[in-house]
């Protein structure tokens, strides 16, 4: 799918990914672009250099989630283009506070939930539209850091692949953004850990591989090629990639 034309929606859109992506889809023709985020004041500058429409929004909120595709479809009709692209990252194992856990669970998976309830049977009435959601690296291998982060994005590619085989012969597209390390206000201070063993991506090459990919209609949005042959060892030998990533993990956080 081509985004010229189309109608955007773009969360987490107040800076980093959500930004990029959103100056990316102005620079391709799209139609209408709606920005929301929880940092109301990051996302009313943001919008008004790209020229779309700011909308308050905590998506770990169902009510919030609605009143967006709701202001969405009042100034355009519909939503042509889904990119749940809000996340968060915190440290932290099982020993994490439950607050922790239902945060990462909340924003990570339910968001994408919320969102896919009002709009995928919409697009699929159309036989068109596309869904992407920001997931991780971290969401096909791990994270040597994060249980709450590894483990909430690897459920959203279950929920990406679900609605993949769901939807995906009713005309709608389903992608999954799954880069290592980018330089966003996420990673700031973050030492190496096994995301950044490939180097930190700007997000503007990031937004470039996913227009790419959207064309192309692939699953997988791969801005670190190298991911795809990192899933293919983990699935070839699982417990040989578990004793690289515990080799990983004692190099680079002791």
């Amino acid at each position: 799918m081509k985004i010229a034309g189309k109608v955007v929606v773009v969360t987490g859109a107040a800076g980093g990914i959500g930004l990029a992506i959103a100056r990316r889809c102005r620079a391709e023709g799209a139609r209408g672009i709606v920005m929301a985020d929880v940092q109301a004041a990051g996302l009313a500058a943001a919008a008004g250099e790209v020229g779309g429409i700011a909308v308050g929004c905590d998506v770990t909120r169902e009510s919030d989630v609605q009143a967006l595709v709701a202001r969405t479809r009042q100034s355009f009709g519909q939503v042509d283009i889904y990119f749940s692209n809000a996340g968060l990252y915190r440290p932290g194992g099982e020993e994490a506070p439950t607050e922790d856990w239902s945060l990462n669970w909340n924003i990570h998976v339910m968001a994408h939930v919320f969102a896919a309830r009002l709009l995928m049977p919409e697009m699929a009435a159309r036989n068109e539209g596309y869904f992407v959601i920001t997931a991780s690296a971290a969401g096909l291998l791990s994270h040597v850091a994060s249980a709450t982060y590894a483990t909430t994005k690897h459920a959203a590619v279950a929920f990406g692949e679900y609605l993949s085989i769901t939807y995906g012969n009713r005309g709608v597209r389903v992608s999954m953004l799954c880069p290592q390390a980018v330089r966003t206000a996420m990673t700031q201070g973050l030492t190496e850990t096994t995301s950044m063993v490939d180097g930190m991506l700007e997000p503007e090459v990031l937004a470039d591989c996913v227009v790419e990919t959207m064309e192309a209609e692939r699953f997988l949005i791969l801005p670190h090629p190298t991911v795809l042959e990192y899933l293919r060892r983990k699935t070839a030998d699982y417990d040989r990639w578990l004793g690289g990533m515990r080799r990983l993990k004692e190099r680079t956080l002791g």
